[in-house]
């Protein structure tokens, strides 16, 4: 598959997640807690599946347990500094105006998330050199985990007053970092084994991040440990049958 399809698919599955995000947001008025929970902790699920059923799985085959190791790291690490130095969790205070608060935090969600699908898409790219079933699983997987995000930058832009096709608009245009990733992400892994067993166990470092980062711990904050527990269940399984059937 040639870098530029690979780029298109990446930006297509950011931004029908993130968009997708944004118009459930739009249709049901006001998501509960315990819905968005339980879909962030289905979509953990699916995730720990793929990491440890097909990433770490294939970095291994491809370039051994020193690069998967040293990928998963780099992952883990590159994540929790862009966590830090980008963070995409930006409470409104009190002392905000009721508009231009949420308008600004809206903004700073979408700017965050978008700057955060970037190593996503590098996760898709280096999915596909490795494999097109590999690079699908993945490009579906990370669309389900970005319509939460979609959720979240779309709540606090309704609460401002956006209207609804620009609150949907801007929700999209937050995944269009993931194609330019995935663009970058094929180009890097094509150039030899070993650096597609890193690259892929990049992929398998960010995303575990996430999982127990971003994921996890929002899905037992709204949902509560019951759903939660279900739906990271219901997620696994989702993930072995999905592996299983590519």
């Amino acid at each position: 598959m040639h870098w530029l399809e690979i780029g298109a698919l990446g930006m297509l599955a950011g931004v029908i997640g993130t968009g997708a995000g944004g118009l459930l947001a739009v249709v049901i008025k006001k998501p509960t807690p315990r819905f968005t929970g339980t879909i962030m902790a289905f979509a953990a699920g699916v995730m720990l599946s793929i990491i440890f059923m097909e990433l770490i799985e294939e970095a291994i085959a491809f370039s051994g347990y020193w690069a998967a190791v040293i990928g998963l790291t780099l992952g883990m690490v590159s994540f929790y500094l862009l966590d830090h130095l980008l963070p995409h969790h930006h409470p409104v205070t009190p002392e905000d105006n009721p508009f231009g608060g949420y308008l600004k935090k809206g903004t700073l969600l979408a700017l965050g998330i978008g700057l955060h699908n970037f190593p996503e898409g590098l996760a898709i790219g280096s999915g596909f050199v490795g494999s097109t079933e590999l690079g699908t699983s993945l490009a579906i997987l990370i669309a389900l985990h970005n319509i939460p995000e979609g959720m979240a930058v779309a709540a606090p832009l309704q609460q401002g007053g956006t209207t609804y096709p620009r609150v949907i608009a801007i929700t999209a245009l937050a995944g269009v970092p993931m194609g330019i990733g995935a663009l970058i992400g094929a180009a890097i892994s094509g150039i030899s084994l070993y650096i597609l067993g890193l690259s892929l166990g990049f992929a398998a470092g960010a995303m575990l991040y996430i999982v127990c980062d971003e994921l996890i711990p929002d899905a037992y904050k709204s949902a509560g440990a019951h759903l939660s527990i279900f739906g990271i269940f219901a997620g696994t399984v989702l993930g072995i049958i999905f592996t299983s059937w590519f």
